[in-house]
């Protein structure tokens, strides 16, 4: 928001002050009351839309969201602003440049976290009064007056929470009806390839939590390696000219029943979380993802080595499901460690000192060559044998956990590995660095036995440290 705030002008708090004496309207909208009127021409000076329907909805739309009297339910009456408070809160609103944003997601299924705080993020539990001011209940209230909040079934979770400072659009009406602006003669069912389900800094923040061991912290990876779920996210913008959406319910979180004695002979039954157990070095392993540790992967974010979706498929195999998961993390591979001159031959810039290999062979040899260890070569090969039968209907049999569980394990690895790297490596461009992990593993990757030969990879198991 601004920096400086102006007081209302007499004009505002008067037209104010008789649309907070309204009680009830006569057959006109207040649209057309002779105060809000008078409001509307003095909040339109120096505005290029005041003349506009979506200017005039967003003000009303404001007036609603600071508790005109009026429109309130009568169990909410108790929730109208002051009018001094109220015209101040507007004035704000109209000179406003910027606004913060801050997104909200549980962390569904989550067992005991230390809280965290990184970047814009945090990691905590929140008390039911931190939850209705982060959600910004009042303002809920007036506007969904059927609409419950259920603060006390919240605070039983872990919270992942984001801020974004965004720029506003001028054109309040544009705010408050987005549509009236829109551009419909764009290509409307077009696909942005690497566009993320949640907001960015929010998968930012994920990728971030992600880099934690959670297949080996888990102690049901029969069940999920993931210590977490994160089923929605909501945003809280406290834009007067946006209508806020509805509140989700605890419900769409998973519970189970709790039966207990209470001490005196009765028998209790209640409601909790349901928990994915993590064993105790999860509590370890996290505090290490501090704000030291996020500075060191944003920079690493910017290097030439993150020039590819790695991001994109990290994540989005976390969020969904199945053959999809498990595709997602194999593609996160090819993504980090295959160039396009591996397939077209024509774009290649440098010189190909590996130009017999096959794609798949260079990006298993770059993965020996990257994590020093051709086991973990051999584990994509396998991976790599499956994802192939699924695309190209072979015959096969289902994905075991064990495999679902190294292709998630190997890919964390990958990425680990990639950040270390940019501390250090010093090649002129993505080619060259993956040309230098090429020649690094190339000999092992002559020597590659054929998928089934028998010798085990290792499991999630032996992971070692995050090499940052």
């Amino acid at each position: 928001m601004n920096e400086i705030s102006l007081s209302p002008s007499l004009e505002i708090l008067a037209a104010m002050t008789d649309l907070w004496r309204l009680r009830a309207l006569g057959p006109n909208d207040i649209n057309q009351h002779p105060a809000f009127l008078r409001l509307l021409e003095e909040c339109s000076h120096g505005r290029s839309d005041s003349t506009t329907f979506g200017f005039k909805f967003a003000l009303s739309s404001a007036l609603r969201s600071l508790g005109l009297p009026y429109s309130l339910h009568k169990n909410a009456a108790h929730l109208a602003l002051p009018v001094n408070e109220a015209a101040q809160a507007l004035v704000d609103a109209l000179s406003a440049t910027e606004i913060r944003l801050v997104h909200l997601a549980p962390l569904d299924l989550a067992d005991e976290l230390p809280e965290l705080s990184f970047g814009a993020a945090k990691l905590c539990r929140l008390s039911p009064n931190e939850l209705r001011e982060l959600f910004d209940e009042p303002r809920i209230k007036r506007l969904y007056p059927r609409q419950v909040f259920d603060a006390e079934r919240f605070s039983e979770f872990h919270w992942l929470i984001v801020e974004e400072t965004v720029a506003l659009d001028p054109k309040v009406g544009a705010r408050a009806l987005p549509f009236l602006s829109f551009d419909f003669s764009q290509d409307l069912g077009r696909i942005e390839p690497h566009k993320g389900r949640f907001p960015r800094v929010f998968e930012d923040a994920l990728f971030f939590l992600l880099l934690g061991k959670w297949e080996e912290w888990s102690a049901m990876a029969e069940v999920d390696w993931r210590g977490f779920r994160v089923p929605w996210v909501y945003t809280a913008n406290r834009d007067l000219f946006v209508r806020p959406n509805v509140l989700p319910s605890p419900d769409t979180l998973s519970w189970e029943p709790h039966i207990y004695d209470d001490g005196y002979g009765d028998t209790v039954e209640v409601e909790r979380p349901v928990v994915f157990r993590l064993d105790e070095a999860s509590l370890v392993g996290l505090t290490s993802l501090d704000q030291s540790c996020w500075e060191i992967v944003e920079r690493a974010r910017q290097s030439i080595l993150f020039e590819t979706p790695i991001a994109h498929f990290f994540v989005r195999a976390f969020l969904v499901d199945g053959v999809d998961e498990f595709l997602a993390h194999i593609t996160m591979i090819e993504a980090a460690l295959g160039l396009q001159s591996d397939y077209q031959k024509s774009v290649r810039v440098a010189p190909d000192r590996h130009n017999r290999m096959r794609a798949t062979t260079k990006v298993r040899g770059r993965i020996a060559g990257l994590l020093g260890d051709v086991r973990f070569a051999e584990q994509y090969e396998r991976l790599f044998n499956v994802r192939s039968a699924y695309l190209h209907g072979r015959a096969m049999t289902t994905i075991s956990t064990q495999e679902q569980v190294i292709a998630r394990s190997l890919a964390r690895r990958i990425v680990e590995a990639l950040i270390s790297a940019t501390r250090t490596a010093s090649a002129s461009s993505r080619e060259d660095f993956l040309d230098d992990l090429l020649d690094r593993g190339a000999l092992s990757a002559s020597r590659f036995p054929a998928s089934g030969s028998g010798r085990t990879a290792p499991t999630a198991s032996g992971c070692a440290p995050a090499p940052y």
